[in-house]
């Protein structure tokens, strides 16, 4: 079975997006992009697999969060996430869409026990 490996992602809602990751920029030094800042590290105790953990502010009306409410979305990183999904069906856990692939890696989105939705992301590192 797939499992968690990391955490890939934060994504929160706010009122401006943009003036959020100027603020960060300037005030706490992260190095914004258009999509927030990216963190890179290396996974476990092998210095040759890079890694990354993605931090991204919404504008507070999005829909991207929904069915949840929460003002906020954690993206884990998984390994085989053909494998993990089959299981959460097995389990019982609510699956929302089905996994979509892109070049930079495979997503699904699940909702946990109090219907936060959850973003699982197989990267290609």
């Amino acid at each position: 079975m797939g499992k968690v490996t990391g955490i890939g992602g934060i994504f929160f809602k706010c009122k401006d997006p943009e003036m959020m990751k100027t603020w960060y920029q300037k005030h706490l030094g992260l190095n914004t992009n258009p999509y927030g800042a990216t963190f890179e590290w290396y996974e476990g105790f092998d210095n040759t697999k890079k890694a990354q953990t993605q931090w991204t502010p919404f504008k507070e009306t999005t829909k991207y969060f929904a069915p949840s409410e929460k003002e906020f979305m954690i993206n884990y990183r998984v390994e085989n996430l053909e494998a993990l999904a089959e299981e959460l069906k097995k389990e019982g856990v609510t699956i929302l869409d089905k996994i979509e692939t892109y070049d930079y890696g495979k997503f699904l989105h699940i909702l946990d026990a109090e219907g936060n939705k959850i973003e699982l992301w197989e990267p290609v590192d």
